[in-house]
């Protein structure tokens, strides 16, 4: 059997147990459930000179893959989305992880390349299509942190037909959420308290993006592990 390449950004690190450098890396729970999906799974080196990645060269990248996962990660730059100030909780911005995410997230859904983000990767989304972000959710534990929770789906959304259910259990790990909508994208999941849990592109290429990280419990919960084997599904037709 030929696995579908599955193309995921790497991220940035200061180090990496025996590496004797600072490292890219890609979550191993993440690989692992596309793995068992049916992909392969390829880290891609993010390039972006002065936090613009050249659209031609990103879309020449993707060229060769056949889906595309946007990992979790840092915050993205305030700036990003048309914010001035810059709240206090925002950490880990990297001008160059977030350009070339953002171009990834405009070259993969403007070619129809199955698309899958998940956390970051459904803010860098929003962003990409001109939406904005609420940059601290506020609260003792910022709410979403370190918390399993249930999720609402909506009846009849691609995510719902892919885990077959209209609640998850899902594992977050964010203090920002979605505030603007980016042009085109619907809400399709949402927490108790009202924040968004999932975006979809309603008559585009199959994209899905989920604010959870459904790798955390995919290697023992089919339903979060549904969500990556619609991903290399879509990648193979």
């Amino acid at each position: 059997m030929t696995r579908p390449l599955i193309a995921i950004p790497a991220r940035f690190s200061a180090s990496a147990s025996a590496l004797r450098y600072s490292a890219e890396v890609t979550a191993r729970a993440l690989v692992e459930a596309v793995w068992r999906a049916g992909g392969e799974p390829v880290s891609l080196h993010p390039d972006a000179p002065g936090g613009v990645a050249d659209p031609a060269e990103v879309a020449f990248r993707l060229a060769r893959f056949d889906g595309v996962l946007l990992p979790g990660g840092g915050d993205l730059a305030p700036r990003r989305y048309g914010a001035v100030d810059t709240h206090e909780s925002v950490y880990d911005v990297d001008d160059v992880q977030d350009g070339f995410d953002l171009e990834v997230a405009r070259q993969a859904l403007t070619a129809g390349v199955p698309l899958l983000a998940v956390c970051r990767g459904l803010q860098v989304v929003n962003v990409a299509l001109g939406g904005s972000l609420d940059q601290d959710m506020g609260g003792p534990g910022r709410e979403h942190r370190h918390v399993v929770q249930p999720v609402v789906v909506a009846g009849g959304s691609l995510l719902s037909r892919a885990v077959g259910s209209d609640k998850v259990a899902a594992s977050c790990y964010h203090h920002q959420r979605v505030d603007r909508l980016g042009e085109g994208l619907v809400a399709t999941a949402w927490a108790a308290d009202g924040t968004v849990e999932a975006l979809e592109l309603p008559g585009r290429a199959w994209f899905a993006a989920v604010q959870w990280h459904p790798e955390d419990r995919a290697h023992e919960d089919p339903t979060q592990q549904a969500i990556f084997d619609a991903l290399v599904e879509a990648a193979g037709r």
